[in-house]
């Protein structure tokens, strides 16, 4: 794994944390592998049972059905990944709010050459389940979250427009995903050139 030692396990699914009982975690640890990789179908809830190693009854005490631990991943996953990885390691890279930014494209840079780069979750869930299930009308709110991290750091740099400015930046950020798992791996260097034209175009 080529990413820096402050995001490098991140998001590997024994670092979930839930602040829950033992048996929630290992459900959850279980669900965010399975699900990450595999998407939501080909995943089966005895298999959820048998990989996590709880009881039938533990599980169905905490998680009455399939699409509640579901929600409860994408949860975890918007913690994990948006706040703790994209989000907090762009600040921390960034030196000024325009270079926090543009940092997001770095964070991205590492995390796109990881032998367990798996994507963008909410995008699999919402394309998969499609925007009207209530799984696919949860990822739809998580990915507007993400629009609402990247406004708060355009209003920090002072940008113009910041709500336009957000969309744009995630059709940037969405598009370089999608491009990486095709195997273009310079994705996110494409992306955070035109980043750079967009930060240009929004400062006035």
């Amino acid at each position: 794994m080529s990413a820096p030692d402050s995001t490098g396990d991140a998001l590997l699914p024994n670092e979930v944390r839930t602040g829950h009982s033992e048996p929630v975690d290992r459900i959850l640890s279980t669900a965010y592998e399975l699900f990450s990789r595999r998407g939501v179908r080909d995943v089966g809830i005895n298999e959820l049972i048998d990989r996590s190693g709880v009881a039938k009854s533990t599980f169905y005490r905490h998680f009455p059905s399939k699409d509640a631990l579901v929600l409860a991943f994408l949860a975890v996953r918007d913690q994990v990944w948006t706040v703790d990885l994209i989000v907090s390691e762009a600040r921390r890279r960034g030196n000024t709010p325009e270079g926090r930014l543009l940092a997001i494209f770095d964070v991205f840079g590492d995390w796109f050459q990881r032998d367990d780069f798996e994507a963008c979750t909410f995008i699999n869930v919402l394309l998969e389940m499609g925007p009207e299930h209530p799984l696919g009308e949860a990822s739809i709110g998580y990915l507007a979250r993400i629009r609402g991290h990247i406004e708060a750091l355009a209003e920090e740099a002072g940008l113009q427009r910041t709500e336009d400015f957000a969309r744009s930046w995630h059709i940037l950020m969405k598009g370089s995903i999608i491009s990486a798992t095709e195997g273009d791996f310079l994705a996110s260097k494409r992306a955070q050139q035109m980043a750079g034209w967009l930060i240009d175009h929004h400062r006035n």
